[in-house]
């Protein structure tokens, strides 16, 4: 996102990922990269464990010629949004993820005098760190020279990338950019074969095109119901035999623009800052109630508002922003840019082994000296959602 001026109406579209899960992508993995060479698909490593690492409003620009915005005064000289670049190359380096995810506003497209240069700008340390990236869109990827599903098609394209344009066999759908991903068990244990965390992308699109809704735009009924079909088939299988578990496995959602149920949050009940107010559409589209009614989402990761860092919980889900990312984004002098990972851990079976997610984890680091960690949190722990569920049912 960008400042409340910076932000112009682009369009709406329709139509969805066409893929053929992974097929066509060749993931070189290396020590960071959990990818199946045989299968091209996510996997947790040896040691049990899946790291993500979430890149929210880059706004890249042209490169070298594009200024840093909102840095301290002897920061100014020489930044531009090679910074960007370098940021994530301290990143990758620091916390070796399994995966990058890019939430959106990708490139600042008004700034941006060719949309494929710029996004291969953007993406260059993704691509060369040989490690598995996704990407959703956000408001102002297509303000280029791509429209919106142009630059969606791209990103598709792009080396490494497991990103998708529609979901397959859904014929209507809004928004491009919506998929999901799956993320196997360890190679050679028992649920080797089973997605033990799904990961799901939405487009939550531009800004409305709807005459008497105004500002921006939100997931629609078609993407819900696809997520709502995707839930579910993916508990069947998580739950089916051989190797039935007992519930689902865990989600996260990954999409630009915040839900209106992110200003439910203040300071005494959520970790991180809030400095700026929750630019999410002016409807409410129900697609948090939708995530509660299917049970499996723990969180959902946004960008948009660059100064909001915060992660909260409702109703059992974390809302949790990003913070911003970008030097050619809008943020503030002397509050560093971030970026936040999530770690999920499987539980040791007694008998050795590896069985399903025991915790999923978040924290940030900043673009400081030291990449210093902040905000260390639990997102959700098999132990905890037991105790839940176990108080609940003897209360009756």
């Amino acid at each position: 996102m960008a400042q409340p001026w910076k932000k112009k109406t682009c369009y709406w579209m329709k139509a969805m990922l066409l893929a053929l899960w992974f097929s066509g992508i060749h993931v070189l993995a290396d020590a960071a990269a959990a990818v199946s060479k045989e299968q091209n698909q996510l996997r947790f490593s040896k040691e049990g464990q899946f790291k993500i690492l979430q890149v929210a409003d880059m706004h890249f620009g042209d490169g070298k010629s594009t200024p840093c915005l909102n840095v301290l005064p002897n920061q100014m000289r020489g930044c531009s949004d090679l910074n960007t670049s370098a940021f994530i190359h301290r990143m990758i380096q620091a916390e070796k993820p399994h995966l990058i995810v890019f939430t959106g506003d990708n490139i600042f497209g008004f700034d941006a005098k060719d949309a494929v240069a710029s996004l291969n700008a953007a993406f260059a340390p993704a691509l060369s760190s040989n490690i598995p990236w996704a990407a959703v869109l956000g408001n102002h990827d297509q303000e280029s020279t791509l429209s919106r599903e142009g630059v969606m098609k791209y990103i598709v394209g792009m080396k490494h990338s497991l990103s998708q344009l529609n979901p397959p066999g859904v014929n209507i759908i809004d928004g491009f950019g919506n998929y999901n991903l799956e993320v196997s068990g360890v190679e050679g244990s028992s649920l080797h074969n089973k997605s033990v965390l799904n990961l799901y992308f939405l487009d939550s699109g531009d800004y409305s095109t709807v005459p008497s809704i105004f500002g921006y735009g939100w997931i629609k009924p078609s993407q819900q119901f696809w997520f709502q079909r995707t839930s579910k088939k993916l508990r069947r299988a998580y739950m089916s035999n051989p190797e039935g578990q007992k519930s689902a496995a865990p989600g996260l959602a990954y999409f630009h623009i915040p839900l209106p149920e992110s200003a439910s949050f203040d300071s005494s009940n959520f970790t991180g800052v809030k400095q700026e107010g929750i630019s999410s559409a002016s409807v409410n589209s129900g697609f948090f109630t939708t995530m509660v009614e299917a049970g499996d989402v723990k969180a959902a990761f946004t960008g948009h508002d660059h100064v909001n860092d915060f992660c909260g919980e409702l109703l059992g889900i974390h809302l949790c922003y990003a913070g911003g990312f970008g030097y050619h984004a809008y943020g503030k002098a002397g509050w560093a840019r971030r970026a936040r990972v999530v770690l999920a851990t499987l539980e040791e079976r007694e008998k050795g082994g590896w069985g399903e997610v025991k915790s999923i984890k978040t924290w940030k680091r900043l673009d400081d000296k030291h990449l210093t960690v902040i905000d260390a949190q639990v997102l959700w722990s098999k132990t905890s959602a037991g105790s839940r569920r176990k108080k609940k049912i003897g209360g009756i």
